[in-house]
């Protein structure tokens, strides 16, 4: 028997062990249902009469001990996981730039001349078409400005994948690599919960927002994308850390858009606008004021639109200014 068949098996007894382990619901003892797993997964135990309903599961880790992270980077016999955000998934690999051998001492000249042009070479075969260097240019443009925008590697992740989606539904044909890309984060963005306007993304990406924001509603259309409209109390705790406002202010900002929209308020609004001009209202109330020019900077919207949307909201709390 091979060793992958071996593993294999292993595995399918792991996975079958632990599948009847969820399936027992009720400690036979006492009929509790509040079982967890203790000791690394090795016993099912009740907490309320202590029984130890399951015991001596096989463990999937594997056989050898590490007991720090340089030890666990020697002893693992995997590779990095696979990503989205490259363009050949991380699965090729990398000839280092630096002349040295294993044991870092200078290679001869040779040496030196074979492994430049390995490397060359390299480059050449990682972009054997134009699909793949067009992928390759439009995931590092959208790793550029998720690193500008600060946003997880989750939203990067989710931005690459539509990009490629894109790709292969041939939505690219007629528009700008960058605009598509731009588009893509910007959807990602939304999908994740972490919401940046349209001006935040304009900023760090080389279109201007009128074609970022057409290209996204093409390609949320195209690719049937269900986009939920942006809640604007998700705005608030970022605007709330830029302007150094207390709990209080993010507290009733977020009371005043909960209550105004409500009552209809939001429907038609930016929401950007709209938390902006409910922080403006909250800092008043809670005496910590700051100016609509301040706000507007922040939430990069015009000092107009937090004055409408600040009469409005107050009439609707019926709080007289």
């Amino acid at each position: 028997m091979t060793r992958s068949t071996r593993q294999r098996e292993r595995q399918a007894e792991a996975e079958q062990t632990e599948d009847e382990s969820e399936g027992v619901r009720e400690c036979p003892e006492c009929d509790s249902d509040n079982l967890v797993k203790s000791s690394d997964r090795a016993e099912l135990v009740c907490e309320d009469c202590g029984l130890v309903v399951e015991e001596e599961q096989i463990d999937p880790g594997p056989e050898w001990r590490a007991f720090n992270h340089q030890e666990r980077q020697e002893k693992s016999r995997v590779g990095a996981p696979t990503t989205q955000t490259m363009h050949d998934k991380g699965l090729t690999t990398t000839i280092d730039w630096k002349d040295k051998d294993a044991y870092g001492r200078s290679i001869s000249s040779k040496k030196r001349s074979q492994m430049h042009r390995l490397r060359k070479w390299q480059e050449r075969i990682r972009t054997k078409d134009a699909g793949e260097r067009n992928l390759q240019f439009a995931l590092s443009e959208i790793d550029r400005m998720a690193s500008a925008l600060g946003v997880p590697r989750s939203v990067r992740e989710v931005a690459s994948v539509i990009y490629r989606r894109a790709l292969k539904e041939d939505l690219i044909r007629g528009r700008s690599i960058e605009g598509v890309a731009t588009s893509a984060l910007y959807a990602a963005c939304r999908k994740e919960g972490i919401p940046r306007s349209l001006e935040e993304i304009s900023e760090v990406s080389r279109v201007e927002r009128k074609e970022i924001g057409r290209t996204y509603r093409y390609i949320s259309q195209e690719l049937g994308l269900e986009m939920k409209p942006v809640d604007p109390k998700k705005y608030v705790p970022r605007f709330c850390s830029e302007l150094e406002l207390s709990e209080e202010v993010q507290t009733k900002a977020n009371e005043i858009i909960e209550t105004t929209a409500e009552e209809g308020l939001l429907s038609g609004k930016s929401p950007t606008g709209y938390a902006a001009a409910a922080i403006y209202a909250a800092s008043l109330l809670c005496n910590e004021k700051k100016t609509q020019r301040e706000v507007a900077d922040v939430a990069q919207v015009t000092e107009v639109t937090i004055r409408n949307r600040y009469q409005e909201q107050i009439e609707a709390m019926g709080i007289h200014s």
